[in-house]
């Protein structure tokens, strides 16, 4: 039940008041992103929105062992040489082995080079051995230690899939809310949805305009999941301020009960976002290479749902107000 002396308590942020701001800071971190999206689905010949790993374009992984240091010009000496001998947009990383810092690590190799090109097929294909052959150049201790291949009918599948989940997720999310609110809840609480996405996406597509990023299936497992807990904080704002406006509508204004709603629950969203936040970065410097992008969209989605459940979701929910009374 609706507390009769909310009003009574100081506001710590006034977000009705300051709502061109939150909606400003809106626009500076989507406005980038949209561009990003926009350019790659404009220049690329899938049209995809992010730069896609071979998960979804079909393409073969290749780790390389070495004892040696590893530098920039050494990764792209590679690169350049893979894209001479023909391989479709090479991507090489390096994949610093923290096993190696360990006592009594002496056969441990210090550093594995990764490399993600087109299909090659057999492993035993000579396509292969032109890598390997291009990796012992440059480290003459180099040895193949992994080979991972999808074909290219499986990866097509696979992003079908990921997109279906993606769609039916947000539809499934429209449709509880739309039932245990109303439709314009369910509808605010779609562009919220979509103000995150937008921005995880748009994150990795700059990145892979810039630095050459490639998102796998593990990104949109990111992306449900961050779409999971932003609709998780925004119907506990919502369900807050239904709860206050049904007892306290007559004393006082749909902005002023707003304000005090997002107030109430200000504290525990942040608890919860920051708790998340602390165990998520732990992950991304201590955890594995393999999953440091899936924690990172992690990362910068629980970031901004809790911010678009605070500012954004409840500016559009008070102008959503302010027009039906109009």
């Amino acid at each position: 039940m609706a507390n009769p002396d909310l009003m009574k308590h100081k506001n710590i942020i006034d977000v009705v008041k300051y709502r061109p701001l939150w909606l400003l800071v809106s626009a500076i971190i989507l406005i980038p992103c949209i561009l990003a999206i926009g350019y790659l689905m404009f220049t690329q010949s899938n049209h995809a929105p992010v730069k896609l790993g071979i998960d979804y374009t079909g393409g073969t992984i290749l780790q390389y062992s070495t004892s040696n240091d590893v530098s920039v010009s050494d990764i792209e000496t590679i690169r350049t040489k893979l894209s001479d001998k023909g391989f479709l947009t090479p991507s090489v990383q390096l994949i610093n082995n923290q096993n190696a810092l360990q006592e009594n690590s002496k056969d441990t190799p210090k550093n594995i080079v990764s490399i993600k090109t087109n299909f090659l097929g057999d492993a035993k294909g000579g396509d292969i051995e032109k890598v390997s052959t291009i990796v012992n150049d440059t480290f003459s201790d180099s040895s193949l230690i992994q080979t991972n291949s999808i074909g290219p009918s499986l990866g097509v599948e696979l992003l079908k899939n990921s997109l279906v989940a993606l769609c039916l997720a947000f539809l499934g999310i429209v449709i509880y809310i739309s039932f245990r609110f109303q439709s314009d809840y369910a509808i605010i609480a779609f562009l919220t949805l979509l103000h995150d996405s937008i921005f995880v996406i748009g994150f990795f597509a700059i990145m892979g305009i810039f630095y050459d990023w490639h998102v796998d299936s593990l990104f949109i497992t990111a992306v449900l999941t961050v779409i999971g807990f932003s609709v998780h904080d925004t119907i506990v704002v919502f369900d807050r301020v239904r709860e206050n406006n049904r007892f306290l509508a007559k004393k006082y204004t749909s902005n002023e009960i707003i304000n005090a709603s997002v107030n109430q629950t200000l504290a525990r969203s942040l608890n919860t976002s920051v708790t998340t936040l602390v165990t998520l970065l732990a992950l991304y410097f201590f955890g594995g290479a393999t999953t440091r992008d899936f924690v990172l969209a992690m990362i910068l989605g629980i970031a901004v749902g809790t911010y678009s459940s605070i500012f954004f979701a409840s500016v559009l929910l008070a102008w959503d107000k302010e027009h039906a009374k109009a």
